[in-house]
């Protein structure tokens, strides 16, 4: 094969380094944004918060800070002075602790920490060695109950056999299935109740035991999670009242008893992890209209360091390392303040589309979708998609992620057009002011909203149902 050398003239896309940091954060929630921002201020000498040199940079020393983009105000600026004090208000109680107020002052170090101050959460395991530890017991005691406690999943269940346990031991240890027996008994006194039981219907007897007796329905309680506990849950209290030989009343008060119960022993410890949202954009009604601002607690505000800014442009040729600092972050400074801009165009946009929301609520939602909004700014789909995926704004009707204001649309008899979310929220009403002996059904729920000239099918009804986790009819019934 013989070799040569060919020309070709072609197109190619190519993401410079300044876009390519661009696009990374604007993906980034606000939590991970600070997070980056603080590692770039442990990399780069160049980037400085405002505070640390009194936020005064001097004239011709290139950026100097990353304000809060163009219109995050908004009209606010010139309300009155209760708008003023509003914001004041709020501001207060959206500082963190690394913001100054409310916290230690710089340069104390006899202040506590506030962060001293947060309980740490106690797990299960905790809670039952600490009971165990109060007990006076023979070491090899403590030893199996300690075992025990090891072996329980995650909610308060021991799900492995005695015997089993017993053989998986070592051999020269000699603990056999009566002392894991008695070891048991001991752990399923401790607290909370339930704790140790092989199943559900077992941690249930167990909570039973330890209430009184006389309590109405008591009996039959025991009754119905020994033997019936799965007629319970399909809700069939006429063959429950068959086999049983009760009355209603009885039976009512033994639901109402068993419905007090905790089918999770171990829930309320705290072995799960707590996620922390700060909202991006803050809505408010100002003079009957409904106005987005950018939260500025969730805007990093950065400057270049004036000193590291001057060695540089004195000495461009002779900067070596520092040359190119300055320019990362130039860039990040930039890319942060176009982020924010974004975010808040992208809301503005949001906020004017779904205005019915905020007044009226979750049945007034209208349907939009990502390229409604990439049309109306000029942004391409993918940026939009980016700009609302963990973004989150705070409302007057609570805390939403800005996806959540995007949903499908299905026709109307009148020719309109409504949202999936208006419906799941007529759904909802309509399962919440049913007749509790008498729950409405899927198809009763599509033939109530084609009445009010919505046309929706029954499994469409039984899809959003499900996706807002309301139960089937069967097991709404009650007596």
């Amino acid at each position: 094969m013989k070799q040569a050398l060919q020309l070709k003239v072609a197109q190619q896309l190519t993401l410079t380094p300044q876009l390519q940091q661009s696009i990374k954060l604007l993906q980034l929630s606000t939590l991970d944004l600070q997070a980056e921002v603080e590692r770039f201020l442990l990399d780069n000498p160049l980037l400085e918060r405002p505070d640390e040199h009194g936020g005064d940079m001097g004239a011709g020393e290139g950026p100097t800070e990353a304000p809060a983009p163009d219109g995050a105000t908004d009209s606010a600026s010139h309300d009155d002075a209760g708008g003023e004090h509003e914001r004041d208000t709020l501001g207060a109680e959206l500082t963190d602790w690394g913001s100054g107020k409310g916290g230690a002052r710089d340069g104390d170090e006899d202040s506590p920490d506030p962060l001293f101050n947060v309980p740490c959460p106690v797990t299960l395991r905790q809670h039952l060695l600490a009971q165990l530890g109060e007990l006076s017991l023979p070491e090899r005691d403590r030893a199996i109950v300690t075992l025990l406690i090891e072996e329980l999943d995650e909610d308060g269940y021991l799900t492995a056999g005695l015997n089993e346990l017993a053989a998986n031991l070592p051999a020269e240890l000699e603990v056999d299935e009566d002392e894991l027996a008695v070891g048991l008994a001991l752990l399923r006194q401790f607290d909370p109740a339930g704790v140790g039981a092989s199943n559900l219907p077992e941690s249930l007897a167990l909570q039973l035991a330890r209430l009184d007796p006389s309590t109405p329905g008591h009996a039959l309680a025991q009754a119905i999670v020994r033997d019936h506990l799965v007629l319970l849950g399909n809700r069939d209290f006429s063959k429950l009242k068959k086999l049983l030989g009760t009355d209603d009343d009885t039976l009512r008060a033994a639901q109402a008893l068993i419905g007090r119960l905790n089918p999770h022993p171990a829930a309320g410890f705290g072995e799960g992890e707590t996620h922390y949202v700060i909202p991006d954009v803050i809505v408010r009604k100002r003079k009957g209209r409904w106005l987005a601002e950018l939260n500025p607690h969730a805007v990093p505000r950065l400057n270049i360091n004036p000193m590291y800014a001057r060695t540089v442009t004195e000495s461009r040729h002779n900067a070596g390392e520092l040359s190119g600092q300055l320019q990362e972050a130039k860039w990040l400074i930039k890319n942060i303040q176009q982020r924010f801009d974004t975010i808040l165009k992208v809301s503005e946009a949001i906020v004017e589309q779904q205005h019915a929301f905020f007044e009226q609520g979750e049945v007034a939602m209208r349907p939009l979708i990502l390229r409604d909004i990439a049309d109306q700014l000029g942004l391409h789909e993918s940026t939009v998609s980016r700009v609302t995926t963990q973004k989150y704004l705070l409302s007057p009707r609570g805390l939403f992620e800005l996806k959540y204001f995007f949903g499908s649309a299905l026709d109307t008899d009148g020719g309109g057009e409504c949202s999936a979310t208006a419906i799941k929220a007529r759904i909802r009403q309509m399962i919440d002011t049913e007749d509790a002996e008498r729950p409405l059904s899927d198809s009763t729920i599509a033939d109530q909203l084609a009445k009010l000239g919505i046309q929706v099918a029954r499994r469409t009804v039984a899809k959003y149902r499900e996706a807002m986790q309301i139960p089937p009819v069967n097991q709404r019934k009650k007596l």
